[in-house]
């Protein structure tokens, strides 16, 4: 599933470069993550950096984008490997 930045985000740009699909962007008011290109950090790290170095934890599992760990996989194969 991708990941979900919550609206109590304070823009403290420590999410956006941490990400090594280029999912985090800033977006109208805060940072976002495309769906798209977030794979939880499956197959860089053991598990997402931009959820370790959130300093107000408000980065959480989006509901409306769940994805299994082999889903996570084939999408870090799409784009890294294509």
């Amino acid at each position: 599933m991708a990941l979900l930045i919550k609206d109590n985000c304070i823009n403290c740009d420590m999410c956006e470069p941490e990400c090594p699909n280029g999912a985090i962007y800033y977006g109208p008011e805060i940072y976002e993550i495309d769906p798209d290109l977030c794979t939880e950090c499956v197959g860089h790290y053991d598990k997402p950096t931009c959820i370790s170095v959130c300093p107000i934890d408000c980065i959480i599992d989006d509901p409306d984008h769940r994805e299994s760990e082999e889903q996570l996989w084939d999408k870090f194969v799409l784009l890294h490997h294509a």
